[in-house]
């Protein structure tokens, strides 16, 4: 074998056995380091779907306001965006980059805006108390 695919092999290899100790390291460590099961409170609450020792209060089976959700999709449009914005300013550092690019950058920021000033006036930053009725 080349010695340049063995030396692939073994990053790989590595990268494969880190990858495996960050997603079962946390539950190994729990285990070991965690009292021993006796100290949950599960007599007579095995029939529960969550097991954490509370009694469940009201049903699971309530009526969320559309704004949260409205307003998680705002902000992970905008987290995305801003994860753009990130190598962009990283590559601003280079010489070839001219004026035309900086107000390519600057027509991107200012369409965000304009979405902020919709949602703005659609109301979903405005957050009031909604009472619906109990079944």
């Amino acid at each position: 074998m080349d010695q340049v695919v063995l030396t692939n092999i073994i990053y790989v290899s590595l990268f494969l056995i880190g990858a495996l100790l960050f997603g079962f390291g946390p539950i190994i460590i729990v285990k070991l380091l965690s009292p021993s099961s006796h100290t949950r409170q599960t007599i007579g609450k095995t029939g529960q779907l969550i097991e954490c020792g509370m009694e469940p209060i009201g049903s699971a089976w309530i009526r969320f306001g559309i704004i949260y959700y409205l307003y998680a999709l705002i902000f992970l449009a905008f987290d995305v965006d801003v994860l753009f914005l990130f190598p962009v300013a990283v590559a601003y550092n280079s010489p070839e980059l001219g004026v035309r690019d900086f107000y390519e950058v600057l027509l991107f920021v200012a369409i965000l805006s304009l979405a902020i000033v919709y949602a703005w006036r659609k109301g979903v930053f405005s957050w009031e108390k909604k009472s619906y009725l109990h079944q």
